[in-house]
């Protein structure tokens, strides 16, 4: 390679560039030290954002003592640790919300729970949700089989849920086979009880 070439024109020479570095460096702020202040160090707590300038070997030494929480109890010490976890923002407990707390019909609306029931019936119960919490069903006029189900059990059609099932299990003592004493009649007369519960269990009305 030439030594008059343009390459060697580009090429920008270390010691200069530091050697202009330094003579720009503010003064190592360490007591008695002259030498340019080239590197920073943080002030301390609660003066975020600002910094000493250091020479290499003062900044080393600043940085072997530094302490963050110097003059903190431990107790705060630890507090700031853990909020330090979600970067102190504010949290809250797992299913726990503000509003929720304060307007339980929002929550109930949120859960979804408004809306399986504008569309299904749970007979069954298999969400687990209270009388309360589930809007009443209409009421409805009985087809034939729900009809004579319920004449079996001796209600009529305007019959509740707590109506068909305390009828039900009031027969059922009655016509038990261990409470007849071996009357064939009876018997009919307790499977005919169970069987016409299951029919209005299974179209919804208890």
């Amino acid at each position: 390679m030439k030594l008059d070439s343009k390459i060697f024109d580009r090429i920008r020479i270390r010691g200069e560039k530091d050697a202009e570095v330094k003579s720009h460096a503010p003064r190592c702020q360490w007591d008695g030290c002259s030498e340019p202040g080239l590197h920073k160090a943080p002030v301390g707590r609660m003066k975020e954002g600002e910094y000493f300038r250091f020479c290499l070997d003062h900044v080393r030494q600043y940085n072997k003592g530094y302490n963050y929480f110097s003059g903190l109890a431990d107790g705060d010490v630890a507090r700031f640790q853990k909020e330090a976890m979600t970067g102190h923002r504010p949290t809250w407990a797992m299913g726990v919300n503000g509003k929720a707390r304060t307007s339980p019909d929002i929550a109930h609306k949120r859960s979804g729970r408004a809306g399986y029931y504008s569309r299904v019936r749970d007979p069954f119960n298999l969400f687990g949700e209270t009388d309360h919490e589930a809007p009443k069903r209409p009421a409805r006029r009985p087809k034939a089989l729900e009809a004579k189900a319920l004449e079996t059990l001796g209600l009529d059609a305007n019959a509740t849920g707590a109506d068909i099932k305390g009828r039900y299990k009031e027969l059922v003592k009655r016509h038990h086979p261990d409470a007849n004493g071996g009357d064939r009649g009876s018997e009919d007369r307790f499977r005919d009880v169970i069987q016409a519960y299951r029919v209005l269990k299974q179209s919804g009305f208890c």
